[in-house]
């Protein structure tokens, strides 16, 4: 194992690694600057088979492959010494905690974690990232992640944003660790099914199921499933919402009826469920990820569509701007949310940099209105 190395990506061969790792790469090798690659996991093998692929198609790299399993701890401090970024893309991520930012902080090493929502925020020692001068960036991933970046950037074309309505739609396979997740983060109180922001505070069962919803952008009718999560919480305070509205759009019958029953079977059963759900769903489709938003202010409204090849593609693209944004970027010593601690203009540039995005559009007006309509700014 070499001595130094630029980023090194614990899970870099599962999909949302193999998308941060190919996108920090072209990302990286477009600055110029070195471009020093590690990528581990338990299968070392499936590591130096990506490794070698990568080496063939980006010229300058420098990239190694490394068997790690990050329960060791010796084996988790040998893999991240000499890095000075690391990047964890392993899950699922409730059950990997602080180890790896532990590891990263001992190494003098920043981090990135492409989840690492609220409860690792709350595990790590703000006092120990201002003492070492080391940075995280947390929630780097497509929710929680692209799904708060994407309203800021759109907050800076209106004045004065008062309310807020998001629509994420998802047409993907759900791996089990994505699964794993899912079902966790929908026990543990992070989000609250039918909630929203009103009058400047959550507001419990503000919000209703609807079947058979139209939305511009979705092929079909969808079934929107409101909820309000702590990162929409910090959005609605930082772009001072009076009023905000998420929904999950849900196209899938098969992955919807999963959602319905996974809460009451076991968790083995459950994620075994929301597979089998998504891959009838999916079936003869394209992976596709929607993000659909709508501000609104006192005299104008705008809106946005974000449209990506997956969930792998822009969690892992919106993970690889992270890790790039420590080099690049102005960030303060301490445990940070990705989303909220990143330049949004110059992130969302980065995302279409790197290839994560297939489709970013902004539209002069409000949701129903955008079709047909044309393009303002950002359209790839």
């Amino acid at each position: 194992m070499s001595a130094t190395c630029d980023l090194a990506v614990l899970g870099g061969y599962g999909d949302i690694g193999r998308a941060a790792v190919r996108a920090w790469l072209r990302l990286r090798t477009a600055t110029g600057l070195p471009a020093r690659l590690r990528i581990g996991g338990r299968d070392g093998e499936a590591a130096r088979r990506l490794a070698a692929q990568l080496g063939e198609a980006t010229r300058g790299a420098e990239i190694e492959a490394v068997a790690v399993d990050l329960f060791d701890a010796r084996a988790l401090g040998g893999f991240v010494a000499g890095s000075r970024v690391v990047l964890n893309c392993a899950g699922p991520s409730h059950s990997i905690g602080d180890r790896v930012a532990l590891a990263a902080l001992a190494a003098q090493a920043d981090y990135v974690d492409a989840a690492g929502d609220d409860a690792l925020y709350a595990l790590l020692d703000p006092e120990a990232y201002l003492r070492s001068g080391r940075r995280a960036l947390l929630s780097a991933g497509m929710q929680p992640g692209v799904s708060a970046l994407l309203p800021r950037w759109l907050a800076a074309r209106i004045a004065a944003p008062r309310q807020l309505r998001s629509y994420l739609g998802l047409n993907d396979l759900f791996t089990a660790v994505a699964a794993d997740d899912y079902l966790h983060g929908a026990g543990d109180g992070s989000s609250e099914p039918l909630a929203a922001w009103r009058e400047h505070g959550r507001r419990s069962g503000a919000a209703r199921r609807q079947r058979d919803a139209t939305l511009p952008f979705f092929a079909g009718p969808v079934a929107l499933l409101p909820y309000l999560n702590r990162e929409g919480e910090r959005l609605a305070r930082a772009l001072d919402l009076r009023d905000g509205d998420w929904f999950s759009a849900v196209e899938g019958r098969h992955v919807l009826a999963a959602f319905d029953r996974a809460h009451a079977l076991p968790r083995a059963e459950a994620i075994a469920l929301l597979q089998q759900a998504s891959a009838l769903d999916l079936a003869g489709r394209t992976p596709q990820a929607t993000l659909l938003c709508q501000l609104d202010g006192e005299r104008a409204c705008v809106s946005a569509l974000l449209r990506a090849p997956g969930n792998a593609a822009l969690s892992g693209g919106f993970a690889a701007v992270a890790a790039q944004a420590m080099a690049t970027a102005d960030i303060a010593a301490g445990r940070h949310y990705a989303a909220m601690a990143l330049d949004p203009a110059t992130a969302m540039q980065a995302l279409q940099d790197c290839g994560a995005l297939s489709v970013l559009q902004v539209f002069d007006g409000p949701i129903p209105a955008c079709i047909g309509a044309e393009a303002e700014e950002g359209a790839l």
